[in-house]
């Protein structure tokens, strides 16, 4: 008697959990989870603290350098920035060589707002339960697969 497990058209490459983009998706999912509490301490969401880390890396960059860094599209992230703005972290201006540029600077607030993010980094190592050495591993390989995935796009 053949059972519908038996069926070539039921194999194991379709089941979900032998899916690796589940696992990062799922995994992002956690991550962010574990994120929300660290973050509403500072009054941020996740996709704003993205940017914020962006701007405290390096300051003065156009909507567009913060999207391409960010790896989304720069309409998206507009109401992101304004919504940072009206909150006092940054200021948005356009370019005098061109309009349609708009350069994000962080304010004196947005800057302060570093230090009191510093402690992050930490509590996630925590909630991870990895050594530092194999979490950096680990980044290093995604980093190389989402290198890999960019490349397959071209």
């Amino acid at each position: 008697m053949t059972t519908e497990r038996d069926t070539p058209d039921n194999c194991d490459d379709l089941l979900l959990d032998n899916q690796a983009c589940f696992a990062l998706h799922s995994t992002s999912l956690m991550m962010t989870k574990v994120y929300k509490p660290l973050l509403q301490a500072l009054g941020l969401t996740y996709p704003q603290y993205l940017a914020m880390m962006v701007l405290w890396e390096q300051d003065g960059l156009t909507v567009g350098e913060i999207s391409a860094r960010l790896l989304t599209d720069p309409g998206s992230l507009t109401p992101l920035l304004k919504r940072l703005e009206a909150e006092g972290l940054l200021s948005r201006t356009r370019s005098r060589e061109d309009e349609r540029v708009v350069i994000v600077e962080l304010t004196d607030q947005g800057r302060g707002l570093r230090d009191k993010a510093r402690s992050i980094p930490q509590c996630i190592l925590g909630a991870s339960g990895m050594t530092l050495e194999r979490l950096q591993s680990l980044q290093a390989e995604l980093q190389e697969l989402r290198r890999h995935l960019q490349d397959s796009l071209i």
